[in-house]
């Protein structure tokens, strides 16, 4: 019973700013810092993350140089407030023992999400392997830096699960209900559009893909999944989770 309680506890606690906002506060410092880093390295002249980009692009027109500066503070900013606001309401200070779980949680599901998404496209597809996309996916960025690889990871797990699962279906499912779709069809829809949205993401740009069904397909499911781990978790481990799968994918 006593167990049963604390799961129950980590549970429901880890899904709040206190815990989720502060588990991914060192994943956006780190990726900054890599890219920082990763600015000269040989083959990483202006690569980033394109979900990145996207985010910054608006505080880069309004200020220029200064923009990145400004969104990085403005991140930071939010995300403090988020948590003391969280802390006053619940009167309760952050367990330290909880991360830790939390990054093991995130390190187990990001092993089990490429078995899960990768049997379901087969299942779809007849038998198309998922894994070809996948080594595809890897090859194209070979003649990377270990250091570049392991900054796009990063990137994806912080940047895409803002933009695709906190503003794009978060805003989606909230303009969908405001317009008196009840909650969970407005939840559906928008988590489906999101998924498509988040999948084409990857076919643009200079580093995008050629257009295939099963790396397509895949990437969907994909969304799906983060959606419904983002509903369930919240978005530290979302976050967390989707940077630790691309790590293992593009570096392990």
């Amino acid at each position: 019973m006593a167990e049963r309680s604390a799961l129950r506890a980590y549970w429901n606690k880890t899904r709040a700013p206190r815990y989720s906002l502060v588990f991914a506060i060192p994943l956006f410092l780190l990726y900054e810092a890599l890219a920082a880093t990763q600015a000269n390295a040989p083959g990483a002249q202006g690569v980033r993350n394109a979900a990145d980009v996207l985010l910054k692009s608006t505080f880069v027109l309004v200020s220029g140089s200064r923009g990145s500066l400004i969104f990085f503070a403005t991140v930071i900013a939010v995300s403090v407030f988020l948590i003391i606001r969280d802390v006053s309401k619940t009167r309760e200070r952050p367990q330290p023992k909880y991360f830790g779980l939390m990054l093991g949680e995130s390190a187990v599901l990001a092993l089990l999400l490429g078995l899960v998404v990768g049997t379901l496209t087969q299942k779809l597809l007849g038998g198309l392997s998922a894994m070809s996309m996948q080594t595809a996916e890897a090859q194209s960025l070979a003649r990377m830096s270990v250091g570049t690889k392991l900054m796009l990871s990063l990137g994806a797990g912080l940047y895409e699960e803002l933009l695709f699962r906190v503003i794009l279906v978060g805003g989606l499912a909230f303009a969908l209900r405001w317009l008196t779709l009840g909650i969970l069809p407005s939840g559906l829809i928008a988590t489906i559009i999101g998924a498509l949205i988040f999948s084409a993401f990857h076919y643009v740009g200079q580093y995008g893909e050629p257009l295939q069904l099963a790396s397509f397909t895949y990437r969907t499911i994909a969304g799906l999944v983060f959606s419904a781990l983002y509903l369930l978790r919240g978005f530290g481990i979302t976050a967390w989770t989707h940077a630790l799968y691309d790590v293992y994918v593009l570096i392990l």
